[in-house]
């Protein structure tokens, strides 16, 4: 059992809802779009070394390295346009 908790949703529905939104801004060319946009996945843990291995576990079939952010932060990115898929590995509470 890993050390680390990652916060993620129902992939299914994710994906559902990103189609609608491509399907409804692509039927409404008059709705405005953001310049940019992100998503993540949240992986909490104790320790930090637990926190890094959680991220490279998310980070991996992205095809995307981890990075020390500093403060306990881990953080991995893959962009896809204007849209980032994000990684991010939070210390707990008391260590933020």
């Amino acid at each position: 059992m890993p050390d680390y908790e990652i916060r993620s949703g129902d992939r299914a529905a994710f994906i559902v809802g990103l189609r609608e939104l491509a399907d409804f801004l692509t039927a409404n060319p008059s709705v405005l779009v953001p310049r940019n946009a992100s998503f993540s996945v949240l992986v909490d843990a104790a320790d930090s070394t637990a926190r890094r291995e959680g991220a490279e576990h998310v980070a991996a079939p992205l095809g995307v390295p981890v990075e020390d952010i500093g403060e306990g932060y881990y953080d991995a990115r893959r962009t896809f346009g204007p849209i980032a898929f994000n990684v991010i590995a939070i210390p707990p509470k008391e260590q933020q």
